[in-house]
């Protein structure tokens, strides 16, 4: 079920709402709703893997009560690597398998002797979150759940279970129980919801129709320059959109229900290195990589060069594979890895001034890397980044048509790839309101209920509507 449906909008989520706030005076009441709603929202879309999910919860909730009662440290560590390597494992079958065996054997004898394998949504989500736990009960950061209801409905939480945040265990211990669900709260939710809807229906999805139209041109052929550089542009801002778009409407609906979730985005696009920009993007994914990876590697402070970027290489190389089975997110990984390593070595980000200089450079990798990411195979991003290089000429009339049938949807994105929206929002808390800003405020929620609507008829006529972080 996509957030952006007619039936999760209309239906499934007044729905849930309503029965919520009727079991009010019920915490448990309410947590039970909420895990019975999510593997409803779950199976909707799956429900051939709502076993899967089962599984995940019922062996973390296991190996959290049996880290938590071992009898010494040894013993607990034992347990937790345990269960670490079943989340793995499963992670592995799933996404990895037929990888695994069509590099080993290409002519797919083996890959013959399994039955097929198709991935579970939002696996790579909830098994991080799973892992997240069961180390931070050995950690002895959080206090173990007794609960498996309530362990249940942190796992697979349909506000994020799809794509995220991935929220660690230790950011909502407190709220599984403690949390307020206040008339403040559900208004700001609500909103970030809506602005998250549009973001999605009328951005991304007008964006991902110019990508996917250019990328299967290059696939096809080589194309000029200026047409590689719009569709990299176009892919660029479809991702942003799409990925942020589920976060906010993640965070929106976590509000609504009383949950704080962790923000997973801070206008990346401004950043001025590949560096920072990756402490902007997908926030909470690097925060899991840097706490349960390279930190324990023994992260930037162990004073040796060589085992610094050994530790860069590992993660980078780990978070190529945690988005897909396929070699183009392996390279995505390295490319990344060799950019961010050659910015530490050098010292770029202390270098002062030449921000417009830095902010150009930062927009060349970063294109370069979304078209890694998005071809279908090494040998297609290789042909589009030679186009990009304008090897195959510089002009085409394609590009003028999108630029005049889409330059609408292109200002916007690009205009609130910036912070007006912070700024905006900053002004209508502010105590000292001008008339200006009362205007403004009055019309707000003329500007959501807008938002609401258009975005209502889009999904009506059948707008295309794909997620793109639904297959990692």
């Amino acid at each position: 079920m996509l957030f952006s449906s007619i039936v999760f909008v209309l239906y499934f989520l007044p729905a849930v709402l309503t029965l919520y706030f009727l079991v009010k005076y019920s915490r448990p009441a309410q947590n039970t709703l909420l895990f019975l709603a999510s593997l409803l929202f779950y199976c909707w879309g799956e429900p051939k893997y709502i076993l899967v999910m089962l599984f995940s919860i019922t062996a973390n909730y296991i190996f959290g009560l049996l880290i938590a009662s071992a009898e010494n440290k040894n013993n607990a560590k034992k347990f937790l690597c345990l269960g670490v390597a079943i989340n793995l494992l499963c992670l592995f079958y799933f996404k990895y398998t037929y990888f695994f065996l069509y590099n080993i054997d290409p002519g797919g004898y083996l890959a013959s002797f399994f039955p097929e394998i198709l991935l579970p949504l939002g696996i790579s989500f909830y098994t991080f979150q799973a892992i997240s736990y069961v180390i931070d009960v050995y950690r002895g950061k959080v206090n173990v759940q007794k609960n498996p209801v309530y362990l249940g409905m942190y796992i697979a939480f349909f506000p994020q279970l799809i794509a995220g945040p991935i929220v660690r265990y230790l950011l909502i211990e407190d709220q599984i129980t403690n949390r307020q669900a206040t008339l403040r709260k559900f208004s700001v939710g609500f909103c970030r919801f809506i602005t998250g809807l549009g973001k999605k229906v009328l951005i991304a999805n007008n964006m991902a129709i110019v990508a996917d139209h250019i990328f299967h041109m290059s696939a096809s052929g080589a194309i000029p320059a200026s047409l590689a550089w719009l569709g990299s542009a176009s892919y660029a801002l479809q991702i942003y959109y799409d990925f942020s778009a589920y976060s906010d409407m993640a965070i929106g609906l976590g509000l609504m229900f009383g949950f704080v979730l962790p923000e997973n985005f801070n206008y990346p696009y401004i950043s001025k290195s590949l560096t920072e920009f990756w402490r902007r993007w997908h926030m909470t994914l690097g925060a899991w990589f840097k706490d349960y990876v390279y930190i324990p590697l023994g992260g930037s402070k162990v004073g040796n060069t060589d085992i610094i970027m050994r530790n860069l290489f590992i993660v980078w190389l780990l978070a190529g594979i945690w988005h897909g089975a396929e070699w183009t997110f392996i390279f995505w990984g390295l490319f990344n890895f060799i950019a961010v390593a050659a910015e530490k070595l050098f010292s770029f980000e202390k270098i002062k001034g030449r921000d417009f200089a830095k902010h150009i450079y930062f927009l060349f990798l970063v294109s370069i890397g979304w078209v890694i990411f998005r071809a279908k195979s090494l040998v297609d991003a290789g042909r589009f980044i030679e186009s990009m290089f304008g090897f195959t000429g510089f002009w085409s009339d394609h590009t003028w048509m999108f630029l005049k049938e889409f330059f609408i949807f292109y200002l916007v994105a690009v205009l609130f790839s910036m912070p007006l929206t912070r700024r905006f929002n900053k002004m209508l808390v502010d105590n000292n309101y001008s008339t200006g800003t009362k205007f403004v405020m009055a019309a707000y929620p003329v500007m959501i209920f807008c938002i609401f609507i258009v975005s209502l008829a889009y999904l009506v006529k059948g707008a295309y509507n794909p997620f793109i972080y639904f297959r990692f």
